[in-house]
């Protein structure tokens, strides 16, 4: 290995260590895990929500996929899940990785129809194929329950030994561990060369397919990876809830994904995280205050996210600190005069 490569190759190595904030990040959950019981139930939520606005950030923040689709990978993985429970085993981790399998075939299956065409042709093509998957678990009522959703769920507890209570102690802890093992694999895809070159691929896929990156076969790759992600979030929400319905497959499913991930930033690691956070918390104060309204308080802080944008306040934020900084140092060169 060259002097070049070595120092690529640590230069990748440090992108992959956890920032102080992203440990203070992962300790506050902790320590609301421990010392916030009544929150255990929301905590959950949010996890989920992270997942599926991880996955949908992974093909639209570092690849630069739209999708209005990742409902239809995050409804198969709920549904399968809930099924391997009733026929198979309801051993939750042998669920989660058949919820995964089952998203990460779909996106497999129709990744390359996203190939053709731009953003509104993607759009189309993924709104289409969730609405498919809708329609056909809502027929297969036999299989799914239909309208009715699917009952007779029964997850073991986990390891043998932590039952999934009403309080949700257990689904908060193991959502949470979950998340953060998605993470940390999302980390070290994003800061390898494949993730980088994705990046090129957002940016300008002509000169990427230029430099020899086969753009298709990334394109794929991410967007079945992505859908792993998408099963996943619907697998976790299947067992926590032991119930899962056709809203599961809605659009509004997808649009929750594509909102929180508005709000807490594409192509930003945590940002699904922090935009869960953000609008879970947001919409449980708005639902107890205007229950009736607070749909429309959500519209109007996304169009003023939309706006406003993320980098405007960020901006404000850095000129006012150079200013009180440059007016400290004015301040302490007028005392040294004196």
């Amino acid at each position: 290995m060259g002097p070049s490569q070595h120092r690529i190759t640590r230069a990748l190595g440090r992108t992959r260590r956890l920032s102080p904030l992203e440990v203070s990040f992962w300790l506050l959950a902790v320590a609301v895990w421990f010392f916030l019981p009544d929150y255990h139930l929301i905590l959950n939520e949010i996890a989920g929500f992270a997942i599926l606005a991880l996955s949908l950030d992974l093909i639209l923040g570092y690849a630069g996929m739209v999708s209005l689709g990742q409902a239809a990978m995050y409804g198969l993985g709920a549904y399968a899940a809930g099924l391997f429970s009733i026929h198979v085993t309801g051993e939750p981790i042998s669920g989660l990785l058949v919820g995964a399998a089952c998203g990460a075939l779909l996106a497999l299956l129709t990744g390359p129809l996203l190939l053709r065409g731009g953003d509104l042709t993607r759009l189309m093509v993924t709104l289409g194929v969730a609405a498919v998957v809708m329609e056909i678990a809502n027929q297969a009522s036999w299989l799914t329950g239909g309208a009715d959703g699917l009952r007779g769920m029964e997850i073991q507890p986990l390891f043998g030994v932590f039952d999934f209570d009403i309080f949700g102690q257990t689904a908060c802890a193991y959502s949470l561990v979950v998340l953060f093992a998605l993470m940390l694999i999302a980390r070290v895809l994003l800061s390898s060369p494949f993730g980088y070159s994705l990046r090129a691929i957002r940016d300008n896929p002509l000169r990427a397919s230029a430099v020899g990156i086969p753009v298709h076969a990334r394109l794929v790759t991410i967007y079945t990876v992505s859908g792993a992600y998408a099963g996943i979030a619907g697998a976790l929400f299947a067992q926590t809830q032991q119930f899962v319905s056709l809203d599961a497959l809605s659009f509004q499913k997808s649009a929750d994904g594509l909102m929180i991930l508005t709000i807490g930033g594409p192509g930003y690691l945590y940002g699904g995280a922090l935009g869960a956070l953000v609008y879970k918390l947001i919409q449980d104060e708005l639902s107890n205050l205007t229950p009736q309204y607070w749909q429309f308080w959500i519209g109007l802080m996304l169009v003023a996210f939309v706006l406003i944008g993320r980098e405007r306040p960020h901006r404000a934020l850095a000129a006012l600190t150079r200013r009180l900084k440059g007016k400290a140092e004015r301040s302490k060169a007028k005392e040294d005069q004196a």
